[in-house]
């Protein structure tokens, strides 16, 4: 027995579905209603800029074990640190 669109059945269901889904998803960012609390911002960007020192820590260890001039290593550091910096302190959703 064939089944007729329309007719309420599984497969008219599944079709619905999946027209449903071809829509492009909202991004998630675009979904926030309301800004983040002062605090809970200022918390992120902490914990951000920790990361960003974490990684100078890093690139500082490993230019350091290659027998680099010091002040090459410090140059580096620095530029990538306020790159970084840079880079989270623009972003409008933190």
């Amino acid at each position: 027995m064939a089944q007729e669109p329309g007719d309420g059945s599984e497969g008219d269901r599944d079709a619905q579905s999946a027209s449903e889904l071809d829509a492009p998803a909202v991004p998630f960012l675009d979904r926030r209603t309301h800004p983040r609390p002062r605090a809970e911002s200022a918390f992120v960007r902490i914990v951000a800029t920790a990361g960003i020192v974490g990684i100078g820590v890093v690139l500082a260890a490993i230019l350091g074990t290659q027998s680099i001039h010091a002040w090459v290593i410090g140059l580096v550091v620095s530029i990538t640190s306020v790159g970084l910096a840079a880079i989270l302190w623009s972003s409008r959703t933190l």
